[in-house]
């Protein structure tokens, strides 16, 4: 036996080994001890999974700290636990469904199984379905919650389970609390009944697909445009994920015509074999796609992650040449577009409001104010904006809104962001600046020359396993102890500490709250605000094991053929930043 591993991984192990766990397990993990791999032991075993800012999320395989049978188990059994305490004497239903990696169908029937056997009326997804249909199909069902087994654009080599309340959002507090410690109160496995009732699962598809894809209809602004444009060329590109289902159809329900599907990425694979990564943030998950739209010449790049809720784009510049716009950018975008479509229908009366986070370019800020709409900015995870949309619901509209890594969410029919219904408004920007003449880029170029390019870098350091989570917390703690006195020569002037919900003018030493409430609660980040109007915000991830880091600068861009040359201006600009900061 194995003498290098703490207190709690040695008990948790024991407990495993000693439990009614199956066979497989007990031999895998008895494995692992005789080879001595202590690291691994250590990661899989020294803390249970626990919801974050996205859900249970983590590699697969054996151990409290992995996504298995027996820890989507308890997670479901305290889920059910806790839904039967809160809804007591009352009929309780949940919607599942599932994306399309390893093991995500057998972890939804397994949750189906233990929801129905707590007496739970379950409506299970029968094939793999997006993420925000299941957002969807938790409000239009009338379910008191629901989940979807996904790990979003992670590695392969991963899985997750996202936990939806009654109005469609992912679990806030105190719900998600209080979830975690009604599986923290599962103290055996015994305590899971894995038995099904058959009588309570129905399985659902088709009929839920006809009814969210009215929703992705009813958000079309300019439907005119879109018949004028309907030639307009689109590559789509699924990424072996769930927007195969319902991308295409949603373009061709809008009337696009020359939807263009990458073949080599359409089936859904939990292996992603033609990716590294299955992300459209990554240029290498966009290449068969853009390889694609320049045989075809075509007009606009959109591809999905694995459960298609976010989505990334590429368009053509005035070179000729595709490019990648990042978050910050399409999130402009569709906000910029809104707000024009909007106001051109007379659509604006006041009480329009658009949400994204607080890590998110404030170009959205300023273009919201121009057109005397409200932005709301909230912590990150889109479970912050659907609280905002959920308090406001009957007193202000929600146009949309969006965060930097590439979730966007149009009209409030769905609480999560939404690569569906993204694709559809992103094609009919593109169509909506065809019409006028203009490409894509030449639309984000307006913007910037109306509003000043806003330009944003992100860097994201990795630290896994539980000493990578120990220096996760050092570096924030280091940060907040040792603010600099500049920041490439530019002299930060507030720092705003959500931690402890304040807000300090470092020139006059004035601290005071920043107030809660309304997407904003207590959350371990730190921005710091700067003369030049830069800023720098600090944030460990809800949902992997990094520690990112975003830049955001900006300048006014007086014509578009000063676009690269400014670009390069602003892109030096966070570099210096970000190396002030020891980041580089």
């Amino acid at each position: 036996m194995s003498t290098g591993l703490d207190a709690l991984t040695q008990k948790n192990i024991n407990a495993w080994l000693s439990g009614n766990y199956d066979n497989e397990t007990k031999a895998k993990i008895q494995s692992l001890l005789d080879e001595g791999k202590e690291t691994e032991l250590t990661d899989s075993f020294y803390k249970d999974l626990e919801f974050g800012t996205g859900g249970m999320r983590g590699e697969m395989g054996v151990g409290s700290n992995r996504m298995n049978k027996y820890t989507v188990g308890a997670a479901t059994q305290g889920f059910a636990n806790y839904l039967k305490s809160n809804f007591p004497d009352q009929e309780i239903k949940v919607a599942i469904a599932h994306d399309s990696r390893n093991n995500s169908s057998f972890f939804a029937r397994i949750s189906a199984d233990i929801f129905s056997a707590s007496g739970i009326k379950v409506f299970l997804f029968k094939e793999l379905r997006p993420t925000p249909e299941l957002s969807f199909a938790v409000r239009h069902l009338g379910c008191q919650a629901g989940i979807v087994i996904t790990a979003s654009h992670n590695p392969r080599e991963y899985n997750g389970y996202k936990a939806y309340w009654a109005d469609g959002s992912q679990v806030v507090a105190p719900h998600d609390k209080n979830i975690v410690a009604e599986v923290n109160k599962i103290q055996s496995v015994d305590e899971i009944n894995f038995t099904g009732n058959e009588d309570l699962i129905t399985l659902i598809g088709e009929e839920i697909d006809d009814e969210y894809l009215k929703t992705i209809q009813a958000n079309s602004i300019n439907p005119k445009v879109i018949a004028r444009q309907e030639g307009l060329k689109i590559v789509y590109s699924s990424i072996h994920g769930t927007g195969i289902t319902l991308v295409p159809k949603a373009l061709q329900l809008l009337g696009f015509e020359q939807v263009t599907v990458v073949q080599e990425q359409a089936e859904p694979n939990g292996d992603f074999p033609t990716v590294i990564y299955p992300n459209p943030e990554e240029t290498e998950a966009m290449t068969l796609a853009m390889n694609l739209a320049k045989q075809i010449d075509a007009d606009l790049v959109i591809a999905t992650d694995p459960d298609a809720d976010r989505v990334g784009a590429a368009v053509k510049n005035p070179k000729g040449e595709w490019v990648l716009l990042n978050g910050n950018q399409m999130a402009s975008l569709i906000i910029y577009y809104l707000l024009k479509a909007w106001k051109d229908a007379n659509k604006l009366t006041g009480k329009e409001f658009v949400a994204k986070t607080i890590v998110t370019t404030e170009i959205i800020d300023k273009m919201c104010a121009l057109q005397g709409v409200k932005c709301y900015n909230t912590l990150t995870g889109f479970k912050y904006i659907a609280a905002v949309i959920r308090e406001l619901e009957g007193k202000e509209k929600f146009i949309g809104g969006g965060e930097e890594s590439y979730g966007y969410l149009i009209g409030d029919a769905v609480r999560d962001k939404d690569a569906v219904a993204s694709c559809a408004m992103i094609a009919e920007l593109a169509a909506y600046a065809k019409d006028n003449g203009k490409s894509l880029f030449d639309f984000l170029t307006e913007m910037y020359m109306e509003n000043n390019f806003y330009y944003e870098g992100l860097i994201s350091l990795t630290k896994k396993g539980k000493a990578g989570a120990e220096e996760i917390q050092q570096m924030m703690s280091s940060l907040r102890a040792n603010l600099p006195a500049s920041v490439a020569g530019s002299e930060p002037v507030t720092v705003l500490d959500y931690k402890n919900l304040t807000s300090t003018d470092l020139k006059t030493g004035v601290v005071s709250g920043i107030p809660e409430g309304l997407g904003i609660e207590s959350s371990n980040v730190i921005q710091l605000i700067l003369a030049d109007g830069s800023k720098v915000s600090a944030r460990p991830s809800g949902t992997e094991p990094k520690i990112k880091f975003y830049v955001s600068v900006n300048a006014p861009l007086t014509k578009p053929e000063d676009f690269d040359s400014t670009l390069s201006s602003l892109k030096a600009k966070v570099s210096a930043i970000q190396e002030d900061l020891g980041l580089k």
